[in-house]
């Protein structure tokens, strides 16, 4: 997301996806770019520079890849690793499929020998934020710039989705590679809904009524994975942006003064209250994980949770045969702007190149490869989930998640919006998660949430090392 493995890809932002540094590791991984590495690392390369081969990657040159094995897993990653295999025969590829970035992954940077790819996503992944003030990563200028793999007399960033080219700056650079075109949504199971006659609702009203509907047969209207609260804040997010429209959000990712006491934001920190107090979520589901209230979900105890597109994928495991995975929107509060058809989107799971790689070329190529078709094909057969490579989907079988994901995407179109703030802000993505936590669980009133999350923007604003960054 997320769930604490997925946090890139709900970014939520964008799980999406960028977590902090553990507070006493933090002054070591900033140090790196200054100790690390030495004169020796010269990042690979070396042969000439060619179309097919735009970064001049030396054949017998080994690469270094670790994959966060997340709800995605990693198998499109060995995927993606054969494909590199093919062009460079003679390459040994070393992979790695974890889910404690920082923990395996900062003493490498620290010892100036960092791998040469890296799917940074999950709760401990490297703080995408302080690797880029700090110089640790690759400019990818030079991969969008580059030859596309399905069309030479085309750029990768011409290949891409818009959202791929916004989503990769960092410190006004393209650093990151934002590989899934996540969707957000509320899911349910659609065989349920259907043998009880349930619809999902449009308005704020709709739903309360549906809720009270499905509580009189037993079952929680709503699920949450309480340990995790970006989830709950993401259905408060996408409620907040409806009513009040894109400025909203692009106010919060600017770092705006109130832009979190905006009326929109106290209306939905308002909606997820009442939620709580008409008793419409899962009895216990804020001491729950991701997992744990999922599989809740997936049993037939609650009837929606929230989450990314990556829901499916990551609960094949305990799903029912019969489960169908089903993308719904969040209902639309009175005066909303916006429609109710269209969601928060994100371009999730971070791809990056360290600047200090002893193969950093080749860390380019295998991006490179990933942004083919054939290699975006495969991810979303293996995983079920769309990439950012345009016309990658098609003619693929999608799966009812997959399948319902996308034609929220498609039904939402330039409505559909997205957040930064979680990513761009190292020091506000876990005081904000915290946050939502205390208004799920009713232990603070709306005007106090968007008090205490005003407070922790504005200390990220009055901070020296922040880097300001805006939208277009």
């Amino acid at each position: 997301m997320t769930t604490p493995n997925n946090l890139s890809r709900r970014l939520f932002l964008q799980r999406a996806a960028v977590g902090t540094l553990m507070a006493s590791g933090g002054a070591t991984l900033l140090s790196a770019c200054a100790s690390g590495g030495g004169d020796e690392n010269t990042g690979g390369g070396g042969a000439d520079k060619t179309a097919e081969n735009p970064f001049g990657v030396k054949a017998a040159d080994p690469l270094d890849v670790v994959i966060f094995k997340g709800g995605y897993g990693d198998d499109y990653a060995k995927a993606h690793e054969e494909l590199y295999k093919k062009k460079f025969p003679e390459a040994a590829i070393k992979h790695a499929g974890i889910t404690d970035i920082t923990p395996q992954l900062q003493p490498r940077f620290n010892g100036g020998n960092p791998p040469d790819v890296i799917d940074n996503s999950g709760a401990s992944a490297l703080p995408a934020s302080t690797l880029a003030t700090t110089g640790q990563l690759a400019d990818l200028t030079q991969l969008f710039d580059a030859a596309s793999i399905d069309d030479p007399n085309k750029k990768v960033r011409d290949s891409v989705e818009p959202i791929t080219l916004e989503a990769a700056q960092l410190s006004g650079k393209p650093l990151l590679l934002n590989y899934v075109l996540t969707v957000y949504a509320i899911w349910y199971n659609k065989p349920l809904f259907a043998k009880n006659g349930w619809e999902p609702a449009k308005t704020w009203q709709e739903f309360l009524d549906l809720c009270e509907k499905i509580k009189k047969t037993g079952i929680a209207p709503m699920a949450h994975q309480g340990k995790h609260p970006y989830y709950i804040g993401q259905v408060m997010m996408d409620m907040a942006v409806k009513h009040g429209g894109h400025d909203v959000i692009k106010a919060i990712d600017q770092l705006e003064p109130n832009a979190w006491k905006h009326e929109s934001v106290k209306a939905a920190a308002e909606a997820i209250l009442e939620i709580k107090r008409k008793g419409y979520f899962l009895q216990g589901t804020e001491g729950l994980d991701h997992i744990q209230s999922q599989t809740a979900w997936n049993q037939g105890k609650a009837a929606f949770i929230p989450s990314g597109s990556w829901l499916e994928n990551e609960q094949k495991p305990v799903a029912p045969k019969d489960f169908e995975t089903t993308a719904a929107f969040t209902p639309l509060l009175d005066g909303s702007k916006l429609p109710a058809d269209c969601t928060q989107i994100a371009a999730g799971e971070p791809f990056i190149v360290p600047e200090k790689a002893k193969n950093k070329a080749g860390g380019l190529e295998f991006l490179r490869i990933m942004l083919s078709k054939e290699a975006a094909g495969k991810f979303t057969e293996l995983t079920g989930s769309p990439t950012v490579v345009k016309g990658a989907g098609e003619g693929l079988k999608l799966s009812p998640g997959a399948s319902s994901a996308s034609a929220l995407l498609k039904s939402g179109g330039e409505n559909n919006w997205t957040t930064y703030f979680a990513a761009w802000y190292s020091t506000m993505d876990k005081p904000i998660r915290s946050v939502w936590g205390e208004l799920a669980a009713a232990r603070i009133t709306a005007d106090e949430f968007c008090n205490r999350a005003q407070k922790i923007a504005d200390d990220t604003a009055k901070d020296p090392k922040t880097v300001k960054q805006s939208r277009t």
